[in-house]
């Protein structure tokens, strides 16, 4: 994305300041209305609508409080674009929530019966499909990712803990599996990582293929142990920065980071294998008409008797079925091309195309509501910083929603985040 200005203008957002309008708008704005009240109306949230000068309606059974500022935008939003209209809206400021997040998760725990059973068949009819140009294959693929993680290393800087991992953390928990309040991320991401590499065997003179470098911290940690990594990304800002990130801890001779497709990894290093495959909240770039790809591609290079350490984000199975091929506001504003895989997915795939079995896996998504919190908290705090960066209200608005809605999915149990071993069961055997 290109930097904008600090005070957004028309030129530095392209059609989002564009309000709907035209005979569709005339009939599809009064049924967005409808749906909107009568979803709300029976959620435990208060919407405040307002009417005019010194005129509110108020809906709702009480709870977390939305305003809606300019409702006759609200809704045409929403009837010509549906969810992707809703975030657009938060984003131009036709609404506002004093809690986002709170706000969000109780919409998150109804999403799959918002929208009343009688018109979820003509769902496919009207929601957006996902557009050829965000296809995750070799061609697009390192435009989508620099779409995101190409935006500016001291953008992530500003709301990151100082190891910089953008995957959840791993917090203590209590006897229930939710995070100890209060919860240092630091702490918690080196966790997670550590973790990770103990599940998968790491230690001294192990081979290790990370895919998806992120900033390097699985990279050095896994170095420090005495492992020697190969490390593949397709982010530019992540290559440079995880490079001097790995130089600073003293162990650049033992990590060489590519800028690398995944796929390209057999060809590009014939016969190379690994004692460990570890991918950390890189499947959900993947698309999944390459799910097979991906697995294949780490099966092809595991050494006999290795291991594979893939943390994934995750939602249940009926709800990726029914959502797979829609284009959606994260796919738009954030992850272009991303798709969550259900953990049945990932075991079907590996069991219809890999030797690869699912050996363990350990869900932790209430510790994804928690790194979303304080990665807002963050990101929020800096906004002098961000400015001076060149993003601009708007920019602020998205982002904040982004780390909100996402919170709220993990929040309400609606996704979850799992680090998930794969064996091959013969050789254990």
């Amino acid at each position: 994305m290109t930097l904008s200005p600090s005070r957004p203008t028309a030129d530095s957002w392209p059609g989002l300041f564009d309000l709907p309008s035209g005979p569709r708008n005339a009939v599809a704005s009064p049924i967005a209305r409808r749906l909107f009240r009568a979803a709300v109306s029976r959620l435990d949230v208060t919407v405040e609508i307002t009417l005019g000068p010194g005129r509110r309606e108020v809906l709702g059974r009480g709870g977390p409080l939305m305003r809606i500022h300019r409702p006759e935008e609200f809704y045409a939003r929403i009837g010509r674009d549906g969810l992707i209209g809703f975030g657009e809206a938060y984003m131009t400021g036709s609404w506002d929530a004093d809690d986002l997040g709170g706000f969000l998760t109780v919409l998150a725990a109804e999403m799959a019966t918002l929208v009343p059973a009688s018109l979820q068949r003509a769902r496919a009819l009207v929601v957006a499909r996902t557009p050829h140009f965000h296809k995750p294959d070799r061609d697009r693929s390192r435009d989508l990712i620099a779409h995101h993680y190409d935006l500016s290393n001291d953008l992530f800087r500003l709301f990151l803990d100082p190891t910089l991992s953008y995957s959840s953390a791993l917090f203590e928990s209590d006897p229930s599996g939710r995070p100890l309040l209060p919860a240092d991320l630091e702490t918690a991401q080196v966790r997670k990582i550590e973790r990770l590499l103990d599940v998968t065997g790491v230690g001294e003179g192990t081979r290790v293929l990370e895919i998806g470098t992120g900033w390097g911290e699985l990279a050095l940690r896994a170095a420090q142990r005495g492992a020697h990594v190969h490390s593949v990304t397709l982010s530019t800002e992540q290559l440079e920065l995880a490079r001097e990130r790995v130089a600073t801890a003293g162990v650049a001779d033992r990590v060489d980071i590519e800028l690398c497709d995944y796929r390209a990894i057999p060809d590009q290093h014939p016969g190379r294998q690994y004692d460990a495959v570890l991918s950390v909240e890189m499947i959900e770039a993947v698309g999944a008409e390459y799910w097979p790809s991906y697995f294949s591609t780490i099966d092809t290079v595991l050494a006999p008797g290795g291991k594979v350490g893939i943390q994934a984000i995750t939602m249940p199975h009926d709800r990726m079925l029914a959502t797979r091929g829609q284009y959606t506001w994260i796919n738009k504003y954030i992850f272009p091309g991303g798709f969550l895989p259900s953990v049945r997915a990932i075991e079907e795939v590996t069991r219809d195309h890999t030797t690869m079995r699912v050996a363990d896996i350990l869900g932790f998504g209430q510790h994804y509501a928690e790194t979303l919190r304080q990665w807002d908290t963050r990101f929020l705090a800096a906004r002098d910083e961000r400015a001076e960066l060149g993003f601009d209200e708007v920019f602020e608005r998205m982002w904040h929603l982004y780390l909100e809605y996402s919170r709220a999915g993990f929040a309400s149990g609606y996704l979850d985040v799992n680090q998930i071993v794969l064996e091959r069961p013969q050789e254990k055997a």
